[in-house]
Parts: C-alpha cells; structure tokens; sequence
C-alpha cells in the first residue's frame, strides 16, 4: 500500500484528489494538510511514501516546505500539483527536490501513472507541462529593461523579493535581516501589492523575469 498525503487549502480539491487516488487499492491518503507548517507537524506522527504538494498556500507554501521536507525527510517523494506551468518556477522546485509535476486539470489516468512512476524512483512531469516548456522560450533578461513596478519597491523589498525567490521562509529572512518574521510577512504583503501577483509563485516568477534570481 502506497501511503500518501496531500497538502492543499482547498479542501473540496483535497477531497476530490483523495477519492481519486483511493480509487486505486495501491494507494491509500493517510491525511490531508491544509498547509505547510500543518504538514510538517503531521510528519512528526506519521510518514507518507509520497507527498501530493500544492504550492499556493497560506501560512507555509509549497515551495517553503518542500525545503524543510527535503532537510527533514530527504526519503520521501514530493509531487507538485500545481496551476502554474512556467519554466523558470518548474526548474526552481526540481532543484529543491521535487519528484514530479502535476497540472490540476490533468486526467485521473495520468495522476495515478505520476503517483506509481515517482514511487518508483522515476521523476514525472504531466504531458500538458511538458509541451508548454518545449514551447515556452527562455526568457533573457536585457539590462534597463526591467519593468516599472520595480521602482516603487524599496531596497529592502527588493532584498527580501530575492531571498523569497531563493525559497527562504519568513524565518530565515528574518534571521537573516534580524527582523521579526511578522514584518517580514508585512514586506510580502507588500511587494504582491506593488507587483500586482497574488501568491508566492507570483513573486518568484517576477522575480525570475527580471533578473532578480537565475
């Protein structure tokens, strides 16, 4: 039996996903965790194969805690479910550990041969995604040609953009800066107001398009 545990704040996804999986007698979700800082406590009880992982988030994101997963956990396996098919964002989650990426429009069929190919050992990446990041250029990143919003920013938003591009969690930044992970938090708000994005994937794909991170 494949133990699994997916991470995703809409519970309605959760549950469709769960009655999905559970389809299969291989596979069996041994719980649901509304967030990050929840699925990392629940890893203190018990232990999955494999980790279904959505990235937007409250409280701690998906990219957050697959960092922590891979320092803590390093044998288990971390699928992406994810809306967000860009290739920079896909490359930073591989070089952080992820196992596989999932679109959340793809097919039962192919969920299932994603969860059996990365218990396997293999990585998976779904047919939809593959085909946008043959088709999406790489993007280059031409000096001066940066967009305007980044003149709103101040200097410590734009050093607090690039640590929240490199996957540190408030703490770390804070650590870092020798502030309060709250005002940190403030600084988020912040920069996804100025920038006009509404999650964290937001953040790193602007942060990727202009220069701010390779």
């Amino acid at each position: 039996m494949i133990k699994i545990i997916i991470a995703d704040d809409h519970q309605l996804v959760a549950e469709g996903l769960k009655s999905i999986i559970e389809q299969n007698g291989k596979y069996k979700v041994i719980s649901i965790a509304a967030h990050g800082g929840e699925l990392l406590k629940q890893l203190e009880v018990i232990l999955p194969d494999i980790i279904m992982m959505d990235i937007d988030m409250p409280v701690m994101n998906g990219i957050e805690a697959t960092i922590q997963i891979r320092k803590l956990y390093p044998e288990i396996k971390i699928i992406v479910l994810t809306l967000h098919a860009e290739k920079g964002l896909v490359k930073r989650l591989m070089d952080l550990g992820a196992n596989g990426f999932i679109l959340k429009n793809s097919d039962r069929d192919e969920l299932l041969l994603a969860i059996d190919h990365v218990y396997k050992g293999g990585k998976y990446f779904s047919s939809a995604l593959t085909m946008n990041l043959i088709e999406q250029p790489v993007s280059s990143v031409v000096p001066g040609s940066y967009d305007n919003k980044i003149a709103q920013l101040t200097e410590r938003e734009i050093e607090i953009l690039k640590m929240i591009a490199e996957g540190l969690s408030n703490k770390e930044i804070g650590d870092k800066l020798f502030i309060s992970h709250r005002t940190v938090d403030t600084h988020r708000t912040n920069l996804m107001k100025k920038l006009e994005v509404n999650n964290i994937a937001g953040l790193i794909r602007y942060a990727m398009k202009n220069g701010f991170i390779n």
